[in-house]
């Protein structure tokens, strides 16, 4: 985030504690969070300086950082300063993600300095952090405010593996020193917390990644970290070391199935086949066990209360068996391109038996929605944002079912602040509105997920002046406050958190239309989606090349545009109806039809 430099006469003149020195250091080690200054004077004895750092203004303070812990504040990073000369501060005392820096001067003498120096930790695998492979743009200024918040939130949540949190950690005299994976970069689920590897967030951020930077060394070196935890039984992590380690498995069957959509994702984007067959057995016992838990119902029965801090996890419950039906549909693409046919009949018949179980036992045709689970399905039950979304995402519902899906959680949206979570309280989750958000998309319906966008990410996780202007929020409550429910502490709330990212994938994926449909992008889909907005153009890369699109919207409901992929490629091109004319002008020629579908080769 952007660094603010805030010196007032209050900051100067409040306090006159001792200051804890654990912090001080002189000539030591670079690489904190705003690196070096130097001591132009100094008069008077025993002085301290004291820098403070916070992402939201709300906090903003010279006695205390926002939390990076479970401490509902954090401590100055304090310098002793017995004399002139430069002033360097350890890395383990990085902050990850800050946008305001006050500096306190806690003694009675008075002190100069200059050259005050900000190091930029995050994503250290790349050489120049302005080098976007992706880009987008469109009509809609906010749009395209937001689709770069999301790719810059991911840069910040990129970091140096040795620089983890190590838990436990007190408010006082804080430090990060962790080594939660391999490798130059890892991808964590906050800058500033937890900095450590959850699947779940990956599952978001991964995508967005793909789209803007195409850095994905963290996440291979996250996916890495994540599957040398499995245990015995195939079981994966909810989330990567210390979190969990020995004597100490904490599971959740969604993130488990989550770790087993990173490797797919990466593998689709990277076509990296030696690191995909080197995890295969370990990706199918981990499958195995998943499927060990349906039972009578064809449903997947879960034991594990852990999610992403959402409550009811447990039984026959929407999102995770939604989730599950999408991991077994990826997870055949995995076993054509290893060569594994002894899985497919097996995977086939519990992706079917999920579907229809789902869609008999679940469904609550007064709402139009989904319940939670089969164990409450009362008038005052629980239709969860993230279940529903995800049936719509994995494909579990029918046209008609996924346009009443989404008519149904349009109509639950809280402005100007958001869509709601009821299933983690009085909760707006850019997580699982991320889902919705690709939910509105699926079901049809652009406009949708275009106003949500707007509202949501730009007019509110933007350009509220509580917000950091620049990244994106793990979380916060219905009504507007900065509270996220399932902490107690406010001050504690990430403010550049990758699983909040999932619009910088879908404007791309959905809005422009760019998707990769096997290994690299040798097939792709083309469909734009435009919605309320006259004009996209965007664009990545894999190894095979470039893929872009531009589409401006025309008269009638058609538009007009071009693509590029790469030589050698085969997709599909679908384009809104329109008057049910299409013309394509290629390399193989001019070409007048009725179809709003077809394989173009390029």
């Amino acid at each position: 985030m952007a660094c603010r430099w805030v010196m007032s006469p209050e900051i100067l003149q409040e306090g006159r504690r001792r200051p804890q020195p654990a912090n001080r250091h002189h000539d030591g080690p670079t690489g904190t969070a705003f690196g070096t200054f130097s001591l132009q004077s100094v008069v008077g004895m025993d002085e301290y300086l004291g820098f403070t750092f916070t992402e939201s203004s709300m906090w903003i303070s010279p006695f205390h950082c926002d939390s990076a812990s479970a401490a509902i504040f954090d401590s100055p990073l304090w310098f002793n300063i017995p004399s002139e000369g430069k002033y360097n501060a350890e890395k383990k005392r990085q902050r990850g993600g800050f946008r305001y820096m006050s500096i306190w001067h806690n003694s009675t003498g008075t002190v100069a300095i200059r050259d005050l120096s900000v190091n930029f930790t995050a994503s250290p695998e790349m050489d120049d952090l302005r080098d976007y492979s992706g880009y987008f743009n469109s009509d809609s200024e906010r749009l395209n405010r937001v689709w770069y918040a999301g790719a810059y939130t991911n840069q910040l949540c990129s970091m140096d593996p040795a620089y983890g949190n190590a838990l436990g950690i007190p408010g006082n005299d804080w430090y990060y020193n962790a080594t939660i994976a391999n490798g130059t970069s890892v991808l964590i689920d906050g800058a500033k917390r937890d900095r450590l590897v959850w699947p779940g967030d990956i599952a978001i951020s991964g995508p967005s990644i793909f789209v803007s930077t195409n850095s994905l060394d963290g996440i291979k070196n996250g996916i890495d970290s994540l599957f040398i935890l499995q245990q015995p039984d195939g079981r994966l992590p909810w989330a990567g070391t210390p979190f969990t380690r020995a004597r100490n498995f904490p599971f959740s069957v969604t993130y488990h199935l989550y770790t087993l959509l990173d490797l797919y994702y990466y593998f689709l984007y990277t076509g990296e086949q030696a690191f995909l067959e080197n995890y295969w057995g370990q990706f199918k016992l981990a499958l195995a066990w998943s499927l060990g838990t349906i039972d009578g119902s064809r449903m997947a029965n879960v034991t594990s209360s852990n999610d992403w801090l959402r409550s009811g996890m447990g039984g026959h419950n929407v999102e995770a068996n939604a989730i599950f039906y999408h991991t077994l549909d990826m997870s055949l693409r995995l076993a054509e391109a290893v060569g594994d046919d002894s899985v497919v009949a097996n995977w086939t018949a519990a992706m079917a038996g999920i579907k229809d179980a789902v869609n008999e036992h679940l469904w609550d045709p007064a709402q139009n929605l989904f319940f939670d689970n089969d164990r409450n399905q009362t008038a005052s039950a629980i239709h969860p944002q993230d279940g529903n979304s995800w049936a719509v995402v994995a494909g579990i519902v029918d046209a008609d079912r996924a346009a009443a899906i989404s008519t149904s959680l349009m109509d639950r949206w809280v402005r100007p602040y958001g869509a709601p979570a009821p299933e983690a309280g009085a909760t707006i989750s850019p997580f699982a509105t991320g889902f919705e958000v690709q939910a509105h998309y699926l079901a049809g319906f652009p406009e949708r997920a275009v106003d949500l966008i707007e509202f949501m990410w730009a007019d509110f996780m933007l350009d509220d002046p509580r917000m950091t202007n620049s990244s994106l929020i793990e979380g916060y409550s219905t009504n507007g406050d900065l509270h996220y429910a399932p902490y107690d502490n406010d001050a504690r709330i990430s403010h550049a958190h990758g699983w909040a990212t999932g619009p910088t994938s879908a404007l791309t994926f959905f809005a422009a239309g760019l998707q990769v449909n096997s290994t690299n992008g040798k097939t792709w889909l083309i469909q734009p989606r435009l919605g309320t907005l006259g004009r996209v153009t965007a664009g990545f890369e894999t190894v095979l090349g470039k893929y872009s699109a531009n589409w401006t919207a025309a008269d009638a409901g058609n538009i007009k545009g071009d693509f590029q992929t790469p030589d050698g490629t085969l997709g599909n091109l679908i384009l809104p109806s329109g008057n049910g004319k299409l013309a394509l002008d290629g390399q193989k020629g001019p070409n007048v039809g009725r179809t709003a579908g077809g394989e173009e080769e390029r």
